[in-house]
């Protein structure tokens, strides 16, 4: 066997070109096999690892999917937002160790805003247990504070002490900048190699108080106009804000007093009926769009009217809103106005009807003072995760939808997994593209080595051990074609790894072959072998004769 081995290595020695251009082809289709299966795996790592730690995601009622890429990785709108009183009071359920508020719907110059609390930054996880560490200064704790991360920061040029102006809705858009309520870096998050490297985090007080003070600036400005006194213009559009305000002041109320008449609750001795259940017996019924019964009509509250929204509210109603628009006017004299300009706008009932008017301007883009996006929650037992998640999922006071990360992770990936199989099935074409070109450069060196054959068989070689030698030599060639296509992986780890992290945010980790890169490997090595046998059995099959004699 040794001595079939020096003649196959000295064969291929004197073969220089040939085994060269062999080894090289196969060793790239190898390097794209395995190279595609490690960037593979490398990604999946990446991806699975975004957020770790954190047991549950809970927003409002809609996909899981949809929640997943609109908390962890800021893509698309949440379905709704969650009131804050249902994270508090899922807070106090005895499975539930820690939750964290998530509040999204601003930006700053294309990157995402982030409301949430201190605790944001000890409970997140990404990884391998990494955690989020500051490169610069601290975590936002005031309301004017503001924490970036390192792409924003790069990008950007931003750092500690720099002010930041947060722009209303999801696009930089100049026109519904919240200047008013600017903000200041006071912390610069380590590179993650993940979403949060691309987001800017604020407290929730923050969000509260920059949509808070964004409805006293009209006011503000209407008063500026009135002390200057210089433009009549200016006094009159202050006149007809004024009115219109107090107009939307009645609206409000009236609507109010609708709403706390409705009653919440059925009289005592009437059933309840479920959606979609048949009426109790004697219940009037009433198709959709069609006028109630004479019975089943609500009557309007005590000294109240009802209003319909966008409808003209009633005569008696108007006349309030003379009594108040000459009030406002009245109280927003010039002398006043530059005295006292924040203490106009600091009544609450200003600041509920502007944050109305602004939420129908941006139907999207809620900033209730007591909603957030979604919540992540610890459990003390990741046993209790699948309990706890049913118990949301049906929570009968506010629809909601809870996922479990890793779970929703793999599921993602599961969709757009048929990406990874076009890239294995490309580098298995390539692999057998190169198993062919060794095939073809054997065949055809069987007629330039016939005399060296037949010369074998001369000296007492029999046709097994002709058979061996090119099996043999097919096989050193698959073998160091392997190891040559598995070093230029590795070598290109080393070089890329770096550059890949900081422009695609991919951790291509250094590890050893698993079980799918050997089996790979197996196949080439199998499959050159194989490959082996077809000129080998044509040698086999050729007589000393034939090999001996000259050919014209």
């Amino acid at each position: 066997m040794m001595l079939i081995l020096r003649l196959a290595l000295a064969s291929l020695r004197s073969r220089k070109l040939t085994t060269a251009l062999t080894v090289a082809s196969i060793a790239l289709s190898v390097t794209l096999l395995v190279g595609i299966e490690t960037v593979r795996a490398g990604v999946r790592d990446s991806f699975a690892g975004t957020i770790r730690g954190v047991d549950l995601i809970v927003g409002a009622r809609g996909g899981t999917l949809q929640v997943l890429l609109s908390t962890v990785f800021g893509i698309g709108n949440a379905s709704g937002s969650v009131q804050l009183r249902t994270m508090e009071r899922w807070q106090q359920h005895p499975a539930v160790k820690w939750v964290v508020p998530y509040s999204l719907g601003d930006s700053h110059r294309g990157f995402r805003v982030v409301g949430t609390s201190t605790e944001f930054y000890e409970r997140y996880r990404f990884r391998n247990d990494g955690r989020l560490t500051f490169a610069a200064g601290r975590a936002a704790q005031a309301d004017t504070e503001v924490v970036i991360g390192h792409d924003v920061a790069e990008r950007l040029k931003y750092e500690v002490g720099t002010p930041v102006v947060v722009t209303h809705g999801l696009r930089d858009i100049g026109t519904s900048n919240h200047d008013a309520h600017p903000f200041r870096v006071v912390g610069v998050l380590a590179r993650t190699f993940t979403p949060i490297d691309r987001s800017v985090y604020v407290t929730l007080e923050g969000i509260e108080a920059m949509h808070e003070e964004e409805g006293g600036v009209a006011g503000v400005v209407n008063s500026g106009s009135s002390k200057s006194g210089s433009s009549k213009s200016g006094s009159l559009d202050n006149e007809k804000a004024i009115a219109a305000q107090a107009k939307r002041t009645a609206v409000v109320e009236a609507n109010k007093q609708r709403a706390a008449a409705i009653p919440k609750a059925p009289p005592a001795g009437v059933p309840m009926a479920m959606p979609g259940a048949e009426p109790p017996p004697g219940t009037p019924m009433a198709m959709p769009g069609a006028e109630p019964p004479p019975g089943a009509q609500q009557a309007p509250p005590p000294g109240g009217t009802l209003v319909m929204p966008g409808a003209e509210p009633p005569p008696q109603v108007m006349e309030q809103v003379k009594e108040a628009a000459a009030k406002a006017r009245t109280a927003a004299t010039p002398a006043k106005a530059e005295a006292t300009p924040k203490a106009e706008h600091a009544d609450d009932s200003h600041a509920d009807e502007h944050a109305d008017e602004h939420a129908d301007e941006h139907a999207e883009h809620d900033h209730g003072d007591d909603q957030i996006t979604a919540f992540f929650v610890g459990t003390k037992n990741r046993f209790e995760a699948l309990m706890l998640q049913r118990e949301m999922n049906t929570d009968l006071v506010e629809p909601l939808t809870a996922i479990i990360p890793g779970v929703a992770l793999g599921e993602l990936w599961q969709n757009i997994g048929s990406a990874e199989v076009g890239l294995r099935v490309i580098a298995m074409f390539a692999v057998a593209i190169s198993i062919t070109g060794m095939l073809v450069a054997l065949y055809s060196s069987l007629e330039a080595r016939r005399r060296e054959m037949a010369i074998l068989r001369a000296i007492g070689a029999g046709p097994r051990t002709i058979l061996a030698l090119l099996v043999l030599e097919s096989t050193l060639l698959a073998f160091l074609g392997c190891v040559i296509g598995v070093a230029f992986v590795y070598g290109g780890l080393a070089l890329a790894q770096s550059p890949i992290e900081q422009r695609f945010g991919i951790h291509l980790a250094m590890r050893a072959l698993g079980e799918t890169e050997y089996t790979y490997l197996a196949m080439v090595m199998v499959s050159g072998m194989l490959i082996g046998f077809v000129p080998a059995w044509k040698a086999y099959r050729t007589s000393l004769v034939d090999g001996l004699s000259p050919r014209a």
